[in-house]
């Protein structure tokens, strides 16, 4: 009940009793300029509020949205070749049937879902939720709103060196991060990943290096442990206190290298993964940050995140623009506290996946890693020089590729997965725009300069936490360390076998555009005023 119910039924009850205004304690006059003054204030909210949601409406729709660029490949490489197919009928050498492939295209065009219902299925596998890409939203931007650039053509030196380093991420599968500086396989990647022309990794003097193999592209990326501490601390959950151990693959198991096992797969197989919960380990490999991306939740990394850092000292970890962290008898709750965060992180988290649905199935189509290491197996063995033009010469020529046909027998893409990858193209990361979004969350709402002390790393065996002796162990921050959560998590898509870096380092850009529109839109909610500031992963900063 609020104020103006309160004065209307107390003066009901007193005229109900008979009692005079002065016996019931409440002047008659008052009440009425109460309750008048009430109903204009609530008229006023209600205007406003009107006011906020329409300029809101004008923001994320705009009067003309953009045009979305694509690379091309779809209309211009015969067959389908460069594009998604995963699921739909194809032939003997993976080239999908294209009778098939425009039902998947009348679906798109479409929208209606009879026409997604009559899309052709040649397995067990289901389409991985295209219609979340026409979903309308009461809030964030619209996701014909932002645009992604067009994903690299499969004829390029540019994917050419993110072919390679993904084979070198599937030799290096079981080898801990903590060892690839004395790894001779890994100075051997780090030399190989030097010479592309239009290699887009880390460098060290110009150079891949062991240090800096398979890390993220911010400065931040390339100090400290590989793996996030984020990814390592214990988390207070409630009253739990949870030790960041995982279920376990064995390694040396991968899937997707024989072309008949290939060729279902592309066909819509299913399979199951055989999880060891009996050995549970920290993450030390670039198979268990594979399987543990098979199994997250969609903002289990960035809501263990922010528990690890609400658990520090709130009057230096918070950023300085809560507006109270200098009050003197408040505290945030549901706006600037901690309900507010843990909700945002899942606000944003879906609406990344949205965005991303629409430009998988929508925009780009991009094809899977896994079909364009069949594209190299076909023309390289199963049908010599047929694709020739189609496919850099960079990775046809490679050394990797020898190391790959070496260790298992074939020039396919060895996966994590026994499924292979998801059913969704490749670009952009669904994953990665998940934590681009997290991370810049995480990112205004806490003191990215904050040094967290005690650096650890995973025990010889993954079974314990142990210090970090690194020369840089007093340097790493909280923005840093988001930094490489984001980056981690987008390498274990990578690791999997399921993306290229391309993918995430676009979808980290769009993620990252969703939480920053979406924290403005809500400052222009809330009472206190207050603003957070927050650095970009391009180091540029911004404040909401």
């Amino acid at each position: 009940m609020n104020r103006r119910s309160l004065l209307r039924s107390t003066a009901a009850l007193s005229a109900a009793l008979g009692l005079t205004a002065a016996e019931s304690g409440l002047s008659t006059s008052y009440a009425a300029a109460e309750s008048a003054t009430e109903d204009a204030r609530m008229n006023e909210r209600t205007r406003i509020g009107r006011e906020l949601r329409r300029q809101a409406a004008e923001q994320d729709y705009p009067a003309t949205l953009p045009a979305h660029p694509v690379n091309g490949e779809e209309t211009s490489l015969p067959g389908r070749l460069g594009s998604y197919s995963k699921g739909l009928p194809h032939n003997d050498l993976g080239e999908v049937d294209g009778q098939a492939y425009n039902l998947m295209l009348k679906a798109l065009a479409s929208g209606k879902p009879a026409d997604f219902e009559a899309i052709p299925m040649a397995g067990e596998r289901k389409q991985l939720g295209p219609q979340g890409g026409l979903a309308y939203d009461l809030a964030g931007p619209d996701f014909a709103k932002l645009v992604v650039p067009p994903a690299p053509r499969m004829d390029s030196a540019h994917v050419a060196a993110e072919m390679a380093e993904l084979y070198w991420m599937g030799l290096l599968r079981d080898v801990k991060f903590t060892d690839f500086e004395d790894s001779a396989l890994a100075a051997a990647a780090a030399a190989d990943l030097s010479t592309y022309s239009d290699g887009r990794m880390p460098k060290q003097a110009g150079k891949v290096t062991p240090h800096a193999l398979f890390r993220g592209q911010t400065p931040a990326d390339l100090v400290g442990p590989y793996i996030s501490q984020f990814l390592l601390r214990p988390v207070q959950y409630g009253t739990l206190r949870v030790p960041q151990l995982h279920d376990t693959v064995q390694p040396g198991v991968d899937f997707g290298t024989e072309f008949g096992e290939w060729l279902a797969l592309q066909r819509g197989a299913a399979r199951t993964t055989q999880r060891d919960f009996t050995r549970t380990r920290h993450l030390q490999t670039p198979r268990d940050l594979a399987h543990y991306t098979h199994f997250d939740v969609l903002y289990q990394a960035y809501l263990n995140a922010a528990l690890i850092m609400l658990g520090l000292p709130q009057a230096s970890v918070q950023d300085q623009g809560n507006p109270y962290l200098g009050s003197k008898n408040q505290m945030g709750f549901p706006t600037y506290g901690t309900p507010h965060l843990v909700s945002l992180l899942a606000e944003v988290a879906v609406r990344a996946i949205k965005h991303t649905e629409y430009q998988q199935f929508f925009v780009h189509r991009r094809l899977r890693p896994e079909v364009f290491a069949g594209r190299i197996e076909v023309h390289k063995r199963r049908s010599p020089g047929r694709y020739a033009g189609l496919l850099p010469g960079e990775i046809l020529d490679s050394e990797v590729l020898e190391r790959n046909l070496a260790a298992h027998g074939s020039y396919l893409l060895p996966q994590v997965f026994p499924e292979g990858s998801p059913m969704s193209p490749s670009y952009q990361s669904g994953h990665g725009t998940v934590a681009g979004a997290c991370t810049t969350v995480l990112k205004a709402w806490f003191n990215e300069s904050y040094v967290l002390t005690d650096a650890v790393v995973p025990s010889a065996d993954g079974t314990s936490l142990v210090p970090y002796t690194g020369a840089d162990k007093d340097s790493l921050t909280i923005g840093g360390e988001l930094n490489k959560l984001a980056a981690n998590i987008g390498a274990s898509r990578a690791c999997s076998g399921v993306h290229y870096r391309s993918d995430n380092t676009e979808a980290f850009a769009l993620g990252e555009t969703i939480a920053i529109e979406m924290m403005r839109a809500q400052k222009t909610l809330f009472n206190e005023g207050g603003g957070f500031s927050l650095t970009r992963f391009d180091g540029t900063t911004v404040t909401i």
